[in-house]
Order: C-alpha cells, then structure tokens, then sequence
C-alpha cells in the first residue's frame, strides 16, 4: 500500500510471529518510512468487545476501517496503524493504533496484554482508555496494566535513588482520555451537576488508611494520577439499538443516537485540538520514520526479554535516525547540485545553486536527525558538502578551463601556422608577430569573458610562448639593440602582468569559494539553534505540564486529609523547580557550545579547499575563521 495519498485502511504494525512473540510488520515499517513529518500518535486501550474501534474510525473520519467484531470474538490483533492527514495540524500526520483487546480469555496470556498495553504508552502522545458502563472500582482493577507500568517500562539506564520518579514518567507518557461507553447514569454528585471530568477525578480520590485493602484500592488510582498529567473524561451513551449495533459500520449519522454522536463529535475534535506531537526524553519531536524505529527497538527489547528502557531506546533511535539523515541529506543535495548545474558557469550562479541545495539539504537532516547533542552528525555532514561542493567548483574549473583551451587553439591556430612557416623569422617579423599577438589576444578574450578560467588558460599559453617571443626578437636584424632590449623587458612586464591577472582571477575564486563555506557556517548553526529553541520550548511545557499536575495532586492531597503525602508532593515540586532552573542555565550553555563547536569544525576542514585549486588563498582563512 503506497503511503503517497496516505492509506485507505489501517495495516498492522506489531503481531505476534509464529513462535508467540511480537514483531514490527515491515508494510508498516515502510509506510512509517515515507512520513517525514512530525506525528501525533493517539492509541487506544481497552477490553476486548467495548467499541473501541469505532472511535479510531470516527478519529479518522471514516464510517469503516479498523475491525468492529460483531460477535464475542476479539477482532483486532496486536496493534494496528492507520496514518491519515492531520485534520487541524498544517504539516503533521495523525498516526491511529488500535490495540487487541485486553483480557480476550481465549488467548490466555496475560503478559501479552501486559506488552500491548506498555506499546501502546510508549509509542503514543494520547492514550485512549475505552471501558464500558461506569468508572467505580472494579472498572480500575480491570486496569490493573497501569500498575504495571513501572515494572514493564524504564525511563533511564541507570536506577538511581530519585525520590521523584513520576516526574520522569509524567514527561514521557501520553495525556490520557478515559472514554466510558454505554454510560446511563446521570452526572450528578449529590444535588450538584458535575463534568465528566470531575466525575473521573472523583473516581481517582484516595482512601485514607494503610490496610493491604486500602493500598490496593489506592494503587491504580496513584499511578493514574502520578504517571499521566494530563487527564479527560468522556462518557457516552449507547450509540444505537441492540440489533443496530451488530451493523455499526453500515449505520449512517442519522440512525446514531444524536447524544452519542454529538459526544463522538466532541471526543474527536478534543483530540484533534488538544493531542501533541509524539516526544520523546528532550523534547525530540518524532517523525513518522523515527516513530517506525522506535517501535523496531521497543518491540526488540521485549523479544530479548528485557525492560524497555526510554533512555537506551533514544540512544539506539539517535544512532539510526542520525546516520540516515546524514546520507539522506547528501544525496538531497548531490541530486539538487546536479539537476541545476550546467558546466562550466560563473562562480556566483553555482554558489546560487550550492545555497538553494545546501538550505534544503540541511533541512533535511534537522528533520530526520535526532539527538545529536554533539553535532557528529551534523559536522560530518558539513564536511561532505563541503567536500561535493569543492568537487563541484574544480569541475566547473576544469570544464571552464577546457572550453578557453578549445577557443585559445582556434584563435592562436593562424599564429601557430605562421611558427611553423617561419613568417616571424625575418626582417620587422617580431612586429609582425606582436601585432598579430595582440589581435589574437583581444580576439580570444572576447571570446571567452564569461569565463573563469579566461585569464589563467591565456597566462599559462603566453609563459609558453615567452620563450618564442624572445627567439623572434633575438632574430629580427631591423631592430636595434636598445629597442630589442627594450622589447624584452617590456615582454617580461606583459607576462607578469597577464600572471597577475590570472592570480587575481584565481584569488577572485577562492573568495567566493570561502564566502559560500562561511554561508555555510552560519545556516547550519541558525538551523542548529533554531531547532534548539524548538526542543527547549518543548521542554519548557513539559516541565510546566508536570508543575501543574503536581500543584493540583498537592491541592487534592490537602483537601483530602493526606497531609504527609502533600508535604512530600512539596519536595517534588521544589526539586522540580530547581531541575528547571538547572536545565535553562544548562540549555543556554549548549547553545553556546554547538555554534563554537560547529566553528571548530568549519575552521577544520575549510582548509582543505586550498590544494585544490591553485594554492592561493591562505590568508582568507584567517580572516573568516
């Protein structure tokens, strides 16, 4: 299935192999591939046989696509992806899974459910719990898998003694949107009219006490509220009548409870507003390709048995997104180069070229490139450009070079036939012969003003000729001593003069050249930075979204009676002040350090550029660099 006009029907991203383990499909994989754009990544969780296809269907705007079993068996199986425009994000791509339902008793494995559940929270930036009936006790104990989380997921390599573990989950994990199906109660509390939010709220309150009961009680309550920040309730009635249900995907608007829609309606533009781009540890927006990488290293870490851990899954994501935004952005620029250049031209229109395809090269691989904290990725790829670009200029040299070559032996050809007769061998013939130089000479340089390599080709022809020049005067009886001695110095002059002029031609090169690797310089540290201040704006909400719900859980620990856990609920808040204040001193340094390190790099290489040409030039380094 091409991904070009996005996919027609959802394809399955992770199922099971034929030895019971998980595994990335590479259909999947390929779609994934293809989307260079940010995603937002909206799973949804839950029991088998409660609806939950239906949503993702409605999320993609569509009447059918993800399975809607009719019957008591469960549908989906393992998790399936269905990637469509983003319908209010300009530039994004709306990435739907639909995960098998939870607690199927035929499957019988109930760590399966358990690595379902983990995927679907690691992989997505909403997660969407669908339950039937109510939200009281027993519906939380269903979602025992949420307890489990600390158990089935690392947030850093190294186990360290934080007393504030939650904050690292809370930055990492999805906001959450528990949607409650079938619901016929009224919202009510007591007398009062309450939101579907506060109903859920409601739900997560604590008991007080330290029974075995009371902790169990408590246990998927804490986790809901400690591990996701963001939380949303909707509840929704029975969209359609017994007999209609069994024929959802063929009802249309009208035959659906017009509460049920209007409530679908709400749910979907909730999601569409309110879901954020896929992040990961840093504040990395992650693009479909990243997306399909990151599912191969979680998927990998559970084959081999292990805890996925999000630091080490960064660590592994970095090394593959780098290395193919490093070539992808290579070839963009190689085949920009190319399409555009016609050898040979003048320097100003290939730096013009080597500008527009630098700009989308490097573009390029700040969108693909990921977590490159110390610009390897970024310096090699500066390199190599710099290396085509280098490339690209001695060729348009050499092609220059051989079309003056071209009009030199045509226009000189009448000159080099009177050599070879022995016409300037006479009496006036060094008259003659200078005469006939300076005709060719205007002639030839008429010929060949827009190139490069005018002046260099007519120097090197002309120190060749000097040797002729002064046989022919030594030979010519009609001058006098003076004026032959004369003739020679002013010979010598005129040679040198021309050699000056090629080395000012050359010198006129190098500038431009080191113009471009200065511009060069400069876009990759603007791109750098820039990208920088976006992953720090990230952060910053992140770190302010954690702030606030734990403002709030300390608020609601108070009201509730929970005194000691409000007060250790302060000492996260205060260390989480503190981090923030560490990460934006730490933040600005970095900055500092990527435009010196990219300075060094620059300073490095463009040396190289030297040798290449005609070994002039030196002194421009020292004053760009």
């Amino acid at each position: 299935m091409a991904f070009g006009g996005f996919m027609s029907a959802p394809v399955c991203l992770i199922e099971n192999d034929e030895k019971g383990k998980l595994h990335v499909k590479k259909e999947a994989k390929d779609i994934l591939d293809g989307i260079n754009q940010p995603v937002v990544v909206v799973s949804v969780v839950g029991l088998y046989r409660t609806g939950k296809s239906y949503l993702m269907n409605r999320l993609a705007g569509k009447q059918s696509g993800f399975a809607l079993g009719s019957t008591i068996e469960s549908k989906t199986k393992g998790i399936w992806m269905w990637c469509v425009p983003h319908p209010k994000k300009e530039g994004h791509t709306l990435v739907l899974l639909d995960t098998e339902g939870l607690g199927d008793i035929e499957k019988g494995d109930a760590k399966h459910d358990t690595w379902i559940f983990c995927l679907a929270v690691l992989l997505s930036s909403t997660l969407v719990y669908n339950s039937l009936g109510v939200i009281d006790n027993m519906a939380l104990e269903k979602l025992h898998y949420v307890t489990e989380l600390t158990e089935n997921i690392r947030v850093k390599a190294e186990v360290g003694q934080h007393e504030d573990e939650s904050a690292d989950f809370m930055r990492v994990f999805p906001s959450f949107v528990w949607a409650v199906r079938d619901f016929t109660l009224e919202l009510k509390r007591g007398d009062k009219v309450i939101t579907s939010d506060e109903y859920l709220e409601g739900a997560l309150k604590l008991k007080s006490g330290s029974s075995r009961e009371t902790e169990q009680y408590n246990l998927p309550r804490r986790c809901l509220r400690h591990f996701f920040a963001v939380r949303k309730c909707f509840v929704f009635p029975r969209p359609a009548g017994t007999q209609n249900m069994r024929r959802m995907e063929q009802l249309t608007e009208k035959e659906l409870d017009s509460e049920f829609l209007e409530q679908a309606n709400t749910f979907c533009n909730y999601v569409y507003n309110n879901s954020e781009p896929k992040t990961v540890t840093g504040g990395r927006a992650v693009t479909g390709t990243a997306l399909g990488n990151l599912a191969e290293v979680y998927v990998e870490a559970i084959r081999s048995g292990n805890v996925p851990c999000l630091e080490n899954a960064v660590m592994s994501l970095a090394k593959i997104q780098n290395v193919r935004a490093e070539d992808e952005a290579l070839q963009l620029y190689m085949t920009e180069i190319l399409s555009m250049a016609e050898l040979p031209m003048c320097p100003e229109k290939l730096s013009d070229i080597h500008k527009i395809a630098e700009k989308k090269s490097i573009e390029v691989f700040i969108t693909m490139s990921f977590n490159d904290n110390d610009q390897i990725y970024q310096k090699e790829l500066m390199a190599k450009i710099h290396n085509e670009y280098q490339d690209m200029c001695q060729q348009n040299y050499e092609a220059s070079r051989m079309q003056c070559e071209e009009v030199q032996r045509d226009v000189f050809d009448k000159m080099e036939k009177s050599f070879s007769n022995g016409l300037y061998f006479k009496p006036g013939g060094y008259r003659q012969y200078r005469d006939t130089l300076t005709e060719l000479t205007n002639d030839y340089r008429a010929r060949t003003r827009t190139q490069i390599m005018s002046e260099e080709v007519l120097s090197t022809y002309l120190r060749e000729k000097e040797k002729l020049g002064n046989m022919i005067l030594q030979a010519d009886e009609s001058l006098s001593a003076a004026e032959q001695e004369n003739e020679v110095q002013r010979l010598k002059n005129e040679i040198l003069e021309q050699r000056k002029k090629g080395l000012e031609e050359q010198n006129r090169l190098q500038e431009q050249t080191f113009k471009d690797m200065q511009r060069t310089h400069q876009e990759h540290v603007n791109q750098i930075v820039s990208q920088m201040e976006r992953e720090q704006e990230r952060i910053r909400r992140d770190n302010d979204r954690v702030l606030d719900a734990k403002l709030k859980e300390r608020e609601a620990l108070l009201q509730q009676g929970f005194q000691e856990e409000a007060a250790r609920m302060q000492r996260e808040i205060d260390s989480l002040k503190g981090d923030m204040n560490k990460q934006e001193t730490s933040q600005r340094s970095t900055v500092s350090q990527v435009v010196d390190g990219i300075g060094t790099a620059a300073s490095l290489f463009l040396p190289g550029f030297v040798p290449k040409l005609a070994g002039f030039g030196l002194s421009l380094i020292s004053r760009l660099f």
